[in-house]
């Protein structure tokens, strides 16, 4: 293994554009990708940054049935054409010329990144284009084309991979990911959400851990409406860690959609930028701990495009580049009038001044509190079929 970081961008990547007023706008890829390079991340030492490619149709099949990578095609070539019956042309997933291409643009850099990774050519590997965690083998879904996150998981099992995690944190349920890998025990899919109560796509219960003989490989953690930072942290580190330790994989995969925080205008958690770099950073360090530092990592959702996203996705790659983003640097002036060009408001620095803090589980759970409620829901539901317990691992 060389070590340091791969890294897939090109601006091609940022051609992906459902049209004006959607919130999964393009700009959020293109200022992830200025404020790094401002930052000096994309030029750091051992980071290497590689342009996209578009995904062959026999890679997409691994993950989605062939009529399905059909009707996306047909309506890439002819925008005016619309198929319902495969989630093409809904208010989610409105089609554009094009769509096919840069959708798999998102796959083919995902898989890349997990080819990187796997062959040794790099410790870690980010792809902020992908995490396109809703699409279904035979359908789009919520924002979501091609699940380029299946597809790069299949090719670390097709590449001799034993077993994967695979650790969501953005805040709607990684419902696609669960679905892919439901019946498979070789992947183990953690997903960290708000509740289906009240959020899309409605599902990611604790006692959904798996089918017949993967029981326990499907974990999910349905976050009560306004959990914060101590909370989500504690979430995460009470069930992914002690899981992952148990399950000894070979590589980790983790999903960073930046709409759990606080400002996010689809989404009801209230988790800073501070928090989500805490989590990246305890990730990094568990893939350390565990698999010889394979982590792949993407981004996801996020629809605070300006403020948020951003700094998130560029705290993610410092720390995959081993060149984490001090959080109380000041945003490079250069991005800010960049930004206020543009006739928005730029954040100062890289942090929201939170502290990132958390009470472990180890000091006590209070059954009575929802958030620890979820959590030992969900500690319940898993942790036996890995010889934890609910309460104490």
């Amino acid at each position: 293994m060389t070590g340091g970081a791969f890294v897939v961008w090109d601006d091609a990547l940022s051609a992906h554009d459902f049209g004006p007023g959607h919130p999964m706008a393009p700009l959020r890829l293109d200022l992830t990708a200025r404020l790094a390079r401002d930052l000096g991340l994309l030029s750091a030492p051992g980071v290497r940054v590689v342009g996209s490619r578009v995904a062959p149709d026999e890679l997409l099949l691994t993950a989605h049935d062939p009529a399905y990578v059909a009707a996306v095609r047909r309506v890439s070539a002819d925008p005016r054409r619309v198929d319902l019956a495969h989630g093409l042309g809904t208010d989610d997933d409105p089609v554009f010329a094009g769509m096919h291409e840069t959708s798999a643009r998102f796959a083919a850099a995902s898989t890349d990144c997990a080819e990187a990774v796997w062959s040794g050519e790099a410790e870690h590997a980010v792809n902020v284009s992908g995490g396109m965690h809703h699409a279904m083998p035979d359908r789009a879904a919520g924002f979501c084309i091609y699940n380029d996150l299946v597809v790069a998981i299949r090719h670390l099992l097709a590449r001799g991979a034993q077993r994967v995690v695979y650790i969501d944190l953005d805040v709607h349920h990684g419902d696609g990911v669960e679905v892919a890998f439901w019946d498979d025990p070789r992947v183990m899919t953690i997903s960290l959400h708000e509740s289906g109560r009240t959020l899309f796509p409605g599902t990611g219960w604790p006692e959904e851990t798996g089918g017949p003989g993967a029981e326990g490989s499907a974990v999910n953690v349905a976050l009560p409406a306004g959990t914060a930072d101590a909370g989500w942290l504690r979430a995460l580190h009470a069930v992914a860690h002690p899981l992952v330790r148990s399950f000894r994989p070979d590589v980790i995969v983790t999903q960073h959609g930046a709409d759990a925080h606080a400002q996010d205008p689809l989404a009801n958690l209230s988790v800073s930028v501070d928090a989500q770099r805490a989590a990246a950073r305890s990730l990094h360090e568990l893939a350390h701990e565990v698999c010889g530092g394979r982590w792949v990592a993407t981004g996801g959702g996020g629809y605070d495009v300006v403020d948020v996203v951003p700094r998130v996705w560029s705290h993610l790659l410092g720390i995959a580049a081993h060149a984490p983003v001090p959080p109380a640097t000041p945003v490079p002036a250069s991005w800010r009038e960049h930004v206020e060009a543009q006739g928005w408001d730029a954040p100062l620095s890289m942090t929201d001044g939170a502290d990132a803090w958390y009470t472990p589980w180890e000091a006590g759970a209070d059954p009575s509190d929802p958030l620890d409620r979820a959590v030992l829901a969900t500690r319940r539901a898993v942790f036996p079929n890995h010889g934890l317990d609910p309460w104490f691992d």
